[in-house]
């Protein structure tokens, strides 16, 4: 392959290499969208267990990112850790 063509291929693929760089800088500048509303509803993933009963709640909408714990059984639920999945 003659030095020149090597050259050319390097150069290429330099320039190739800046452009998806600077997309991805690009994309990772972006603003976050704005919370929602206060009456909206929200995603969450929190579980919840009753201590008396051992009954277990998933909650996976709120109208708060922190919500209060449900009452099962007279008294508030705890809540359990979130185990990835």
């Amino acid at each position: 392959m003659p030095l020149w063509l090597s050259v050319l291929i390097a150069i290429l693929a330099g320039m190739i290499l800046i452009r998806v760089g600077i997309g991805v800088l690009l994309m990772i500048r972006q603003p976050l969208p704005p919370p929602p509303p206060p009456g909206e509803l929200r995603k969450v993933k929190i579980t919840y267990r009753c201590t008396i009963c051992y009954a277990e709640v998933r909650m996976t909408v709120a109208p708060e990112e922190d919500p209060e714990p449900p009452r099962h059984c007279g008294d508030d639920m705890e809540l359990v850790a979130p185990i990835d999945e």
